[in-house]
């Protein structure tokens, strides 16, 4: 069904809003409405600019790198999770049978947790970068020699380690939606489960993620076997926290627009989604910001991470794939980056404007100038009268009259949008997206035009983000 990536070599060198206090009042009979914090501005760095929604922005780190004082600058300044590159995967961490070496694997630990970064285990059960002794073994053997593995590793770092990638690329590449022809799989296809169930014992606070590949595009095969298998186990009680989108977009595997529809639907499962791997070909500043765009829309992608510091650093350093160039210096990717995990490039000015749907050609609209809490806005003919005047602030709101907001009177799907006095909270909060959209900061859903309607009166609601032109606005 779908294309598979370019040739990857044996040994691959891989490697959430602020909570408003409302104080209660007198005698616990009438409220007081606590004014909020002055706004934040925004963030110069990757990492700080994704901790504002609550999120990370990641990097592989490959521990011999970290005497490169310019990798190790940009790594400690930019980002707030570490993966391992390849010093926690099984060859590293157990070259010889039940003998663990963790010293590469805890210099890049160590530096992380040194310099306030949160760390990602990668990986513990793969079918590649197995040791020697390993792959000599088959059937119980192996079944027996993977889950000391996996209890071993996690021992190790229990209760140190946010999220782990359990099980890596056990799906076949191409259109037939099979698991991959592995020793692993060979041992009995039950072994994904052992896997995790083995991992939820060894360490219980540890996120339990199945990362894979080419499983980005909602329409690929690889795609559908991967949801059907965590379905199943959300079904079964297999204990699968998250899901890891390795996201290498490239001219074999690129990147799709149904990306956020595909970590919706994981989502909608009862998994959180995080983008594992992320570099691009040619590094599309337009395919960074919209990658970025996806994740925050998305309320349970926990972040992002991207495979290496500097091009130089990249395994697949031909392709110029990653945020920042060979010396060091930024790429226009990195501040397409920048500002999407910043709230957007572009705001409406201070003073007011309108805003006007892609679809529809009309405008962001209160009924008949009505300034009562509760009514529900709507699209109309742009006019430029007051009721059409939206202010983004710097605490993310987008005022009308001066003194009512737009206001999510729910945080699920058809919503009502609406204006209502501005008191601070979260439904009150948007993030406008240099995609066009406009998210709920509370719910995570797009503001919409009901039914892709385009006609005046058309109500306006929150809806999953789908990227339509009912879910894109432009501000004037």
């Amino acid at each position: 069904m779908g294309l598979s990536a370019l040739p990857r070599p044996a040994v691959r060198r891989k490697v959430r809003v602020l909570l408003l206090a409302l104080v209660a009042g007198v005698l616990g009979v009438v409220a007081t409405l606590v004014a909020p914090p002055p706004a934040q501005a925004a963030e110069s760095t990757l990492g700080a600019a994704a901790a504002q929604s609550g999120r990370y922005f990641g990097v592989a780190i490959a521990a011999n790198r970290l005497s490169d004082s310019t990798y190790a600058t940009i790594a400690a300044r930019e980002f707030n999770s570490v993966t391992a590159e390849n010093e926690m995967k099984i060859d590293a961490t157990q070259p010889q049978r039940g003998q663990f070496n963790f010293s590469a694997a805890d210099r890049v630990y160590n530096w992380a947790v040194q310099n306030g970064k949160q760390v990602r285990g990668h990986t513990l059960a793969w079918h590649s970068q197995q040791p020697g002794w390993m792959q000599s073994l088959s059937g119980s053997a192996l079944r027996q020699a993977m889950i000391d593995h996996i209890n071993g590793v996690m021992s190790h770092y229990k209760g140190k380690i946010a999220q782990w990638d359990v099980v890596n690329e056990a799906f076949a590449d191409g259109s037939s939606g099979a698991r991959r022809d592995s020793n692993l799989q060979r041992t009995g296809n039950d072994w994904i489960e052992v896997a995790f169930r083995t991992a939820r014992a060894a360490d219980p606070s540890a996120k339990l993620c199945y990362n894979d590949y080419n499983v980005e595009d909602w329409t690929w095969a690889k795609t559908q076997a991967m949801y059907a298998m965590v379905r199943d186990f959300k079904q079964r009680g297999v204990p699968i926290d998250c899901v890891g989108f390795q996201s290498h977009f490239n001219s074999g595997s690129p990147y799709n627009s149904n990306f956020r529809t595909t970590l919706q639907n994981f989502a909608a499962l009862g998994v959180d989604v995080a983008i594992t791997e992320l570099d691009i070909q040619g590094a599309s500043a337009t395919t960074y910001a919209n990658v970025v765009n996806d994740c925050l829309a998305v309320s349970r992608c926990l972040g992002i991470t991207v495979w290496g510091v500097r091009d130089s650093d990249s395994w697949r350093s031909e392709h110029t794939p990653l945020l920042f160039n060979n010396d060091g210096s930024k790429k226009p990717a990195y501040t397409a980056v920048l500002n999407a995990l910043n709230g957007g490039s572009t705001t409406p000015p201070a003073d007011g404007g309108t805003i006007k749907g892609v679809g529809s050609g009309r405008c962001l609209d209160v009924p008949s100038s009505s300034t009562t809490d509760g009514t529900q806005v709507q699209l109309w003919d742009c006019h430029n009268g007051t009721n059409q005047q939206w202010t983004y602030t710097d605490a993310g709101e987008l005022r009308v009259y001066g003194n009512k907001c737009l206001d999510a009177a729910g945080t699920g799907n058809g919503a009502k949008v609406q204006i209502y006095s501005c008191w601070g909270g979260d439904n009150q909060k948007w993030r406008l997206n240099s995609n066009g959209s406009i998210v709920g900061v509370q719910s995570g859903l797009c503001l919409d035009a009901a039914g892709s309607g385009t006609a005046n009166g058309t109500r306006i609601q929150l809806y999953s983000c789908s990227n339509g032109n009912n879910q894109r606005w432009t501000r004037a």
